[in-house]
């Protein structure tokens, strides 16, 4: 019974061994497919620090922080941003207020973290602060509310080109194509970086611009590229 069971086992090995051996002789074509799109962020992180500042060079009229706040939280409002939306992003902001007490001249600063899906909208917060007060922003990062739906259709797009691209090869031959033997995932692209022109700017360079500072963002490029194996039949 052994002998039997191990010529059995002896033999499926061998036939194994000779159907791995056998090569594949269908003619098959390599092609890949690439598909990509631009879409504008909808999700927006952006920091803001805010700075009291003395007008007109004057140590006895301080700007207070509170006032800059104050400011922000109103233009964030009236532009229709949820309150749960504009967070202080550094605990330590609170405390430095302290400061003004050990140095007159002390200028106490703030950073809050805005979420926004309009960058219109940011633009509108922005221009509503008064620009000596701004000490700095910046894009803390972006995404796409719809980005899982958004890959699937331009990879499906991707193998669609593939096809395409591997038909027209082959009956340039006046062959004829056949099933897909293999599919090959590039994987996800990362990200293209999205340009942001920082509203980083002293009393004296608002002035000298003329106002606020611009707004440059780009959209969001993606780019996936599907390689696929065919038959020709």
């Amino acid at each position: 019974m052994k002998q039997l069971f191990a010529a059995a086992l002896l033999s499926l090995v061998t036939l194994g061994t000779i159907k791995a051996q056998t090569p594949d002789l269908r003619r098959k074509i390599s092609v890949s497919g690439t598909a990509e799109t631009e879409v504008t962020p909808d999700i927006i992180y952006v920091s803001i620090s805010l700075k009291e500042y003395f007008e007109n060079g004057n140590n006895k009229k301080r700007v207070d922080i509170s006032t800059l706040e104050n400011q922000l939280y109103a233009a964030a409002q009236k532009a229709g941003i949820a309150k749960e939306n504009l967070t202080i992003s550094n605990l330590n902001s609170w405390t430095n207020t302290s400061g003004k007490k050990k140095n007159p001249d002390f200028l106490a600063s703030r950073q809050y973290l805005l979420k926004v899906s309009d960058l219109n909208k940011l633009d509108q917060i922005i221009s509503s602060i008064d620009s000596r007060g701004i000490q700095s922003t910046g894009i803390q990062s972006y995404d796409y509310s719809k980005m899982e739906q958004l890959k699937k259709e331009l990879k499906i797009k991707a193998l669609q080109a593939a096809k395409e691209k591997a038909s027209y090869m082959v009956a340039a031959l006046d062959g004829k194509l056949g099933d897909v033997l293999e599919i090959q995932d590039s994987g996800d692209s990362p990200v293209q970086p999205v340009l942001y022109r920082n509203y980083a700017m002293k009393a004296e360079a608002a002035d000298t611009a003329g106002g606020d500072a611009d707004l440059d963002f780009k959209k969001i490029k993606l780019s996936f590229t599907v390689n696929t194996v065919f038959e020709i039949k």
